[in-house]
């Protein structure tokens, strides 16, 4: 899979989406002067998979000091960046160190967490090895780490200076999880390209991930440029940027609620799945969105990801980790919802007997 190699800038942040791995040579040599050490965090599956990929394409990271962290969800944490920074305090590092964060969503956001409070702020690369992270979490400037039991409730808005994504590493993952990462693809195309939603609703359940590797440069593609395009117009979500938030005041919950629960939580895309359909039927019952389109969404995803078993007597404990969300106004939850597929709507705050309407509808 090859995209084209495009470069643009949001935010200061070069994104090179496609091309080659020795593009990042190229770069590295290229700002060496402003650069006094590099360092590299990896999770324990891209330092089996990815590192020696990149080490055997780049030169310049011969001498670079990596650190390797656990796969998952539970190293994004307070204690777990405390330990990076440890660490990189004893390699002596500086603020002219450049961390390199190659992994998924977990490695980026708790990556770019240590670069933003690390002396300051220092500057870092994103090198997204999960399609969730090349359309996603690498993105966009928001950093973040769990804290008490709760999705992203810590963080920092500071831009990575480059972003490097390459389909090429989506090679060594298993089905689940680019079925996570098309989640987000799913929620940029509701909220955009009602062209690309009506493609993407019509592909068979049998016919999912045959499609969607055929597609996965275009698909790419898109979605970055239209995340590209929302950074750029609001980047600290005073405004327009909300509308990313689709789906995911309901699946930060689920997120949160999972983790607590289950031996083997669900992974993030998986989570915004269900919270898609939820808030697809709030957006029903809120603003004006069709029955039959919020239909659409629920078969649509409920064909393709596994359903999630919970009960009405879990509903508390799910609305209360959605009063923690970080949108929240005046106590109130805070929804972004839909108009129509491609009209998202802001700030619509929903009452908890309507939430409760939404759940059960998952449930139907």
């Amino acid at each position: 899979m090859n995209l084209s190699g495009r470069v643009v800038t949001v935010d200061r942040t070069r994104i090179v989406c496609g091309g080659k791995i020795t593009s990042i040579d190229s770069y590295l040599r290229k700002n060496k002067s402003g650069i006094s050490k590099i360092v590299i965090l990896v999770d324990e599956n891209t330092g089996r998979l990815c590192l020696p990929v990149l080490k055997e394409n780049i030169t310049s990271i011969d001498t670079a000091f990596v650190m390797e962290i656990p796969a998952g969800e539970t190293s994004k944490s307070v204690h777990a960046a405390i330990n990076i920074w440890k660490e990189m305090l004893g390699a002596k590092t500086d603020r002219k160190t450049l961390l390199i964060n190659l992994g998924g969503g977990m490695v980026s956001d708790l990556g770019g967490f240590v670069a933003a409070g690390f002396k300051r702020g220092i500057p870092y690369i994103n090198i997204p090895t999960t399609l969730i992270g090349q359309v996603d979490a690498s993105i966009g400037g928001k950093t973040s780490v769990n804290f008490d039991g709760l999705k992203n409730q810590i963080g920092f808005f500071h831009s990575p200076v480059a972003v490097f994504i390459f389909p090429e590493f989506l090679k060594t993952l298993p089905e689940e999880q680019i079925r996570s990462g098309m989640a987000e693809i799913i929620k940029c195309a509701l909220i955009s390209d009602t062209v690309l939603w009506d493609k993407i609703r019509k592909i068979s359940a049998n016919d999912f991930f045959v499609v969607v590797h055929n597609r996965l440069p275009e698909l790419i593609s898109k979605t970055v440029t239209y995340k590209n395009s929302v950074v750029r117009r609001d980047f600290r979500e005073k405004g327009v940027r909300k509308i990313l938030n689709f789906g995911h005041t309901v699946g930060h919950a689920f997120e949160t609620f999972s983790r607590s629960r289950n031996r083997e939580p669900i992974l993030h895309g998986e989570a915004i799945a269900i919270g898609m359909v939820c808030e697809s039927y709030l957006s029903y019952l809120r603003t004006g969105f069709g029955l039959d389109q919020a239909e659409a969404v629920k078969s649509f995803i409920k064909s393709v990801y596994p359903s999630y078993g919970f009960t009405g007597e879990d509903f508390p404990e799910l609305i209360r980790s959605m009063e923690h969300d970080k949108k929240n106004i005046d106590d109130r939850i805070n929804f972004t919802l839909l108009k129509s597929p491609g009209m998202p709507r802001i700030n619509v705050l929903c009452d908890k007997a309507e939430i409760i309407k939404s759940l059960e509808y998952y449930l139907k």
